[in-house]
């Protein structure tokens, strides 16, 4: 025992590093993943320069499975899903679409290769408000919805099949993807580059209005803020592909037969039943976690500090 505590440090040292740990997951949010593709979603996941990696950077998503993900104070970085993978045993394989280059399950620090939809986020940004967008700025693969727990806050995110929408010049994959007209034709005033690079001079173009049309909310070209990008104070945060679909459990639906159809998926009404029914729930998962790790770890240093007769409780 006295080896142990040599090795960890002081008791004092002990409990601010167990105190430490749990205000910073308290100050941290937590983002949930939910599959409701007919198939396997891989989601990938990159951090922004100078911010800490997440527990993962790539992992499985069955259908019909969720997986949450915590975040520290001042993350950024975007999230995506990978499709028509192929993986061994030993987690090697690549994607047919959203590919990350590297060659296994985990992506360790490499982005999407283009075409992806891409959920973007930074955490305590200005202001203190997180900032989050869902971007077609490097085309489109699933849909996906972002949700923030928050009930004031709006949901984005691009819910219609725009790979069935897709023009034949775009057009990657097998049909399974979407390109931008940046990545297809490599022309300045797609890409918003050389004397288009700036908002002045890049204006939206026939293919840019044919993606912001289908999903108002998402980014469709690179200088598509006013009507994409989104603030809220801290909140958690789900994030769906596929959210007009449910994959089936085996079990029957009795709500099965009142799923929304494409002009309904992108009504306002539709979106916010949605977030009334999951985030809620998601909110009420969270602030129990929340609450019952609090009383764990005040339990534990208190148990350690009498354990070590330690000086705070002298004066007791």
């Amino acid at each position: 025992m006295a080896s142990l505590l040599r090795l960890l440090g002081t008791p004092t040292s002990i409990a601010f590093l167990i105190l430490s740990f749990f205000q910073g997951s308290v100050r941290g949010i937590t983002f949930t993943f939910t599959n409701r593709c007919g198939d396997t979603v891989w989601p990938g996941v990159l951090s922004g320069s100078g911010t800490a990696p997440l527990e993962t950077t790539g992992f499985a998503l069955s259908p019909g499975q969720s997986r949450l993900l915590y975040a520290p104070q001042g993350w950024s970085g975007r999230f995506w899903g990978r499709s028509g993978c192929d993986f061994d045993a030993s987690g090697k394989g690549s994607c047919a679409t959203g590919d990350c280059g590297s060659g296994q399950v985990e992506c360790n620090g490499s982005g999407a290769s283009p075409p992806a939809t891409l959920a973007e986020f930074t955490l305590d940004g200005a202001g203190g408000k997180d900032f989050y967008d869902v971007s077609l700025v490097d085309g489109y693969n699933l849909p996906m919805l972002v949700q923030p727990a928050s009930p004031d806050c709006p949901d984005t995110g691009c819910l219609v099949d725009l790979n069935e929408r897709c023009p034949d010049e775009l057009r990657a994959d097998d049909g399974r993807a979407c390109r931008s007209a940046c990545e297809a034709f490599g022309r300045p005033e797609y890409c918003c580059n050389g004397a288009y690079g700036n908002p002045d001079t890049c204006h939206p173009s026939q293919y840019s209005q044919l993606f912001k049309s289908a999903c108002p909310k998402s980014y469709s070209y690179a200088y598509d803020d006013a009507t994409s990008t989104f603030t809220c104070n801290h909140t958690d945060y789900t994030i769906t592909f596929c959210p007009k679909s449910t994959p089936s459990s085996g079990k029957s639906n009795k709500n099965s037969s009142r799923r929304p159809s494409h002009e309904q998926l992108e009504d306002e009404v539709w979106l916010a039943s949605l977030k009334a029914s999951d985030a809620d729930a998601l909110t009420i998962v969270s602030w129990s976690t929340s609450i019952a790790l609090q009383s764990v770890l005040s339990i534990a240093v208190m148990i350690m500090l009498v354990a070590l007769d330690h000086p705070l409780f002298s004066l007791l």
